[in-house]
């Protein structure tokens, strides 16, 4: 059999936590920026964690995390 290979797309977004976890960044923060208010664009910023409904599909693009 061959291997399972990882999407590299997922694998450029997602970073697995050694608790289990998935960690994302946040989307809407590339562009017509100037419509969107300060604070908004601030609460955007950084890294937060994947639902818990996505982990399913996350784990099928990168198997071998």
């Amino acid at each position: 059999m061959p291997k399972m290979k990882t999407k590299s797309g997922a694998a450029k977004r997602f970073k697995f936590l050694g608790g289990g976890g998935v960690k994302r960044g946040r989307s809407h923060l590339r562009h017509i920026l100037t419509k969107k208010t300060t604070k908004r664009k601030r609460q955007l910023r950084g890294t937060t964690m994947v639902s818990a409904s996505d982990m399913r599909s996350i784990r099928a693009m990168m198997p071998t995390s």
